[in-house]
């Protein structure tokens, strides 16, 4: 299925967030136990011009960007900043081209980074909304945050089908 297609239900309140960012924190282990004894050449493999294992991983932490922005936007209660539908940062960044082991450890890194931002929110930061324009939806920080979290469960059961298919 892909990402866009998805059907989401959001109106979490602040009490969410804590089990959002465990969520969140969970997604660079995750792609570590999984990538970990795979061989290097098989995390490269593109299938019907898919993405690649290395390429997801790569994804995920282009999109850091886009979510460290989005937190500045809710702040603000500006309308939150748009995904590039067409993935162009992905694209030209060649993820292919970096050990697995580059690719994890730097998404663990931003991905820490943005969480450790949201640590320091006020509690009335918590309550914040802002427009996502493409869901038509009005979103606070939960929501943003279980957002992201389907994101990334979707890139890593991508990031499984693959590597079933190719190291069972």
């Amino acid at each position: 299925m892909k990402w866009t297609a998805r059907r989401l239900q959001f109106g979490y309140t602040a009490d969410y967030v804590p089990f959002f960012m465990e969520r969140l924190r969970a997604s660079a282990p995750r792609l570590d136990e999984m990538t970990v004894l795979v061989p290097e050449d098989l995390m490269e493999i593109r299938e019907e011009g898919r993405w690649s294992v290395k390429e997801h991983i790569g994804h995920l932490s282009d999109l850091e960007l886009i979510h460290d922005q989005r937190l500045e936007d809710l702040l603000a209660g500006r309308e939150l900043t748009p995904a590039d539908p067409e993935n162009k940062v992905t694209t030209a960044a060649h993820h292919n081209q970096y050990p697995i082991s580059e690719l994890v450890y730097h998404f663990r890194q931003v991905r820490d980074n943005f969480l450790k931002r949201i640590e320091h929110f006020q509690a009335g930061d918590l309550e914040k909304k802002s427009l996502h324009v493409r869901l038509g939806e009005l979103m606070s920080l939960a929501d943003v945050l279980y957002l992201i979290s389907e994101h990334d469960n979707h890139h890593l059961t991508e990031i499984a089908a693959i590597l079933r298919r190719h190291y069972a």
